[in-house]
């Protein structure tokens, strides 16, 4: 790297480390690497080549090829290549449609067991559904008296180490987070902030690969799923969406990113817009007094 953190030409990977790496990104995780993006490579592992002390990413992926597979090294490579970008309250308008519709829908649908599953299927480091969990509190005291499991997984266990812990730099607190949630919910530690025990106790974080079975998910109420699907493959994409048609709860629902397009691959799920927000859920899957739907999904 030079001065400002750009690869030299000495460390251009050559075509076969490249697609060794998609290969191997592909097989693991079903993200697919698309080609032209050696300068994402270098920057996402080289903290970890310098970390493992490899004169190169080169020479990282050098070692990766004549390793075991399956090996630790293998895992934080892999990690390293993740996309964990995330934040506070994440574009608004879900949080917004949850706490003004959906919730209030699931919570007289669900009256007579008085238990409710979110599922944040792609925590990265914890923001997400450490949101859901202070709109619960914030937005519906009555939930106090309900059985309430939110899960959180991550493919990466660095993530949810980091999660677990739920300690986060000022940067990352100003990142959708309102300032009266802030004093509220958070402790100061240091230059940095906590989320107080409270929060933390509401959130089961575990980790999970979403191309693998998927072990122990309560059928959840709501499912989050956002800007997840558009870095996998098409296969992988349609197997995750069957696996969410199957444990989806009747009435819940399937948020997705903004950006992605649902690959309602069979007609399975229909769009359901609530305010400003778009989420889905199976079609035909309606009760009287839910959101109207428009019918894009594809």
């Amino acid at each position: 790297m030079d001065s400002n953190g750009f690869p030299t030409s000495a460390e251009i990977l050559s075509p076969s480390d490249y697609a060794y790496l998609q290969r191997l990104l592909l097989e693991r995780t079903g993200i697919v690497l698309e080609p032209g993006k050696e300068y994402l490579v270098e920057a996402r592992l080289h903290a970890l080549m310098r970390n493992e002390g490899f004169a190169s990413v080169s020479a990282l992926l050098g070692a990766l090829q004549m390793d075991e597979r399956s090996g630790p090294l293998h895992r934080r490579a892999i990690e390293a290549m993740l996309n964990g970008e995330t934040s506070f309250f994440r574009d608004h308008y879900p949080f917004e449609a949850l706490r003004t519709t959906l919730l209030p829908e699931l919570m007289a649908a669900r009256g007579g067991t008085k238990c409710l599953n979110v599922w944040c299927a792609a925590t990265a480091s914890g923001q997400e559904a450490y949101s859901v969990a202070m709109l619960l509190l914030e937005h519906m005291p009555s939930w106090r008296d309900w059985t309430v499991r939110i899960l959180a997984t991550d493919v990466s266990e660095a993530n949810l180490q980091r999660a677990r812990e739920g300690v986060y730099r000022q940067i990352e607190v100003n990142r959708g987070l309102p300032a009266p949630y802030l004093v509220k919910y958070f402790d100061r530690a240091g230059e940095e902030w906590r989320v107080k025990e409270r929060v933390r106790a509401m959130v089961q974080f575990s980790q999970m690969n979403l191309i693998e079975p998927w072990p122990n998910v309560s059928r959840p109420d709501v499912i989050l799923l956002r800007n997840v699907l558009l870095y996998f493959s098409t296969d992988a994409r349609k197997s995750i969406l069957k696996n969410m048609v199957k444990i989806l709860r009747p009435g819940g629902y399937l948020f997705l990113g903004g950006g992605e397009t649902m690959l309602a691959f069979d007609h399975t799920f229909e769009s359901v817009r609530v305010g400003k927000a778009i989420c889905y859920r199976i079609r035909g899957d309606r009760r009287d007094g839910a959101p109207e739907t428009e019918n894009t999904a594809r």
